[in-house]
């Protein structure tokens, strides 16, 4: 799909609007269709923020919802090639996908600890992080607390959405 300009982003349909920014936050279509309201935007960041602002007031189960829409990092979907293409081409980028067997085991046991710990998958911004900063992320967070979890996770989403609009918007 060709990058879009901020004029032609204000002019779709609501329709439209939705299907091509409703994967930028994870099986979550009703974010953008929240944003698709506040337009016109100025820019991205506008758009950016309005997307935000739309999990901001959603409230707590929306927001779990939103973070269990997740997929876990080198999980069953990505064993399986059942990832969204913007979440393979993600944990591609962190090298989530040369792991070992060892790295493998190590991301399943994590995956495991933290969903019995807070609920929802570990989420950070793999485009931001490699395999190690992202383990030690784990050993980190495991620590927080369930609110802080939340809080954390929140904005590792936003920072993903953020990259996946700067991929369908031209500057």
């Amino acid at each position: 799909m060709n990058r879009l300009t901020i004029p032609e982003i204000n002019s779709l349909s609501c329709s439209e609007f939705v299907r091509v920014f409703g994967g930028v936050f994870e099986h979550s279509p009703w974010i953008a269709e929240g944003a698709c309201e506040k337009r016109p935007f100025a820019g991205m960041e506008q758009l950016h923020g309005a997307l935000c602002d739309t999990v901001k007031i959603s409230g707590p189960e929306r927001q779990l919802a939103l973070l269990r829409a997740h997929p876990d990092l080198v999980g069953r979907l990505a064993e399986e090639n059942q990832l969204t293409k913007e979440s393979a081409r993600e944990q591609a980028s962190a090298g989530l996908d040369r792991l070992v067997p060892d790295e493998v085991a190590q991301f399943q046991r994590n995956n495991a600890a933290y969903h019995e710990r807070f609920g929802f998958p570990f989420i950070i911004c793999a485009r931001l992080n490699k395999k190690e900063a992202i383990l030690n992320g784990f050993s980190r967070r495991l620590h927080h607390s369930r609110e802080q979890e939340i809080q954390t996770a929140l904005e590792e989403v936003y920072k993903i959405a953020e990259l996946r609009l700067r991929d369908l918007i031209a500057t």
